[in-house]
């Protein structure tokens, strides 16, 4: 099933990590960190990169806090609400995708990679979702991002 390529966003409140999916759909690879600054200029920024990559769709980790109590502001309410800003700045579609170990992986593998401790990890986290996503997909759990083009 060839979808083409997917732009994988690990959102933070310092950071955003980017990764891309190849265009068959099957393989992530981290692509970049970028240093959190304005909503409009992080948003113009993606948009430049996922042109530059030819994307046609964007998944978003959403984390999960199962700790959370109800009515509790969480992380998560802080992604859906960037994401609803997000989407009013691009004509991509957006998918959320549970984001859960991703930090813990994404950890293990900047460790495998030789990489200083102290460097940012979210690019690889962003490939940790994305991978999870594409994996999903493949096996029928996920359904594809909507790639019709928004109006």
């Amino acid at each position: 099933m060839m979808i083409g390529r997917l732009l994988g966003i690990d959102h933070g409140l310092k950071r955003i990590g980017l990764a891309v999916g190849d265009p068959s759909g099957l393989v992530a690879r981290e692509l970049a960190v970028l240093t959190r600054t304005t909503n409009r200029e992080d948003f113009e920024r993606i948009n430049r990169i996922a042109s530059e990559q030819k994307v046609v769709g964007i998944v978003v980790g959403l984390p999960t806090n199962s700790d959370a109590q109800p009515g509790e502001y969480t992380q998560a309410d802080t992604v859906r609400e960037w994401v609803e800003r997000f989407g009013e700045a691009t004509h991509l579609p957006i998918t959320l995708w549970d984001e859960q170990l991703t930090s813990v992986d994404a950890r293990e593998i900047s460790i495998r990679q030789g990489r200083n401790r102290r460097q940012a990890i979210d690019d690889l986290a962003a490939r940790v979702m994305l991978q999870s996503y594409l994996d999903a997909l493949k096996d029928g759990l996920a359904a594809p991002p909507d790639t019709q083009t928004k109006e």
